[in-house]
């Protein structure tokens, strides 16, 4: 058995192996993850549809009507797309390759299906999105921390776990696909918003 024993000022017991400390099921959270992620999807909402915050996310193009008249005939299916985009790591190392690239434009393209946006189904899968979040977070707070355990506690567990949830997985897209910076941070402070909305739900309505 690997155990670690800290003072109660600190973290509760943690044991592996057998022992220990005496686990929170996840069907005994169910009220705090329903209720954050309902305050998650309205807050959400109002980040999004009320606030200016997210207004400037994407550009409008320089000329919009003449890219749609020359994109359109084109009948691109839905789909993501490089403009240009090598067929080999052989093309990419070829001097007319390097070239477009340096002529452009260089493009990340993502194609949807032509009309209008869904916005219910859209809310619906974030809904869904963020009662799962909260389901793993009632799940890891739940194997490391015992019924009464202290509000900090539960706070610190259960919003480590959803800021990397909303959070650490969005970091990537800079990195690999050119996602502006800006868009990236504002991403990131919606999900820190969302994180300790999450934990404040669940260190309130812990089992006593």
């Amino acid at each position: 058995m690997l155990a670690f024993y800290f003072s109660q000022t600190e973290i509760p017991k943690i044991s592996f192996g057998g022992g220990g400390i005496i686990m929170v099921l996840i069907h005994t959270l169910w009220l705090p993850i329903l209720l954050s992620s309902v305050a998650v999807f309205i807050l959400s909402a109002v980040i999004h549809m009320v606030l200016p915050w997210h207004k400037s996310d994407f550009k409008k193009l320089p000329d919009e009507e003449r890219a749609r008249a020359a994109i359109g005939p084109l009948a691109i299916p839905k789909g993501e797309y490089l403009i240009p985009r090598a067929g080999s790591s052989k093309e990419m190392k070829s001097p007319e390759y390097s070239k477009k690239l340096v002529d452009g434009p260089v493009v990340a393209l993502t194609v949807r299906r032509n009309g209008p946006v869904s916005m219910g189904t859209r809310m619906v899968a974030w809904f869904i999105y963020t009662l799962f979040i909260g389901a793993f977070s009632a799940y890891i707070a739940g194997r490391a921390l015992s019924p009464g355990a202290a509000y900090l506690h539960v706070f610190r567990f259960v919003g480590a776990t959803a800021f990397f949830c909303y959070v650490v997985a969005q970091w990537e897209m800079p990195i690999w696909w050119w996602r502006s910076m800006s868009l990236t941070i504002k991403a990131t402070v919606d999900g820190i918003i969302y994180a300790l909305v999450t934990a404040g739900f669940f260190a309130w309505l812990w089992p006593k």
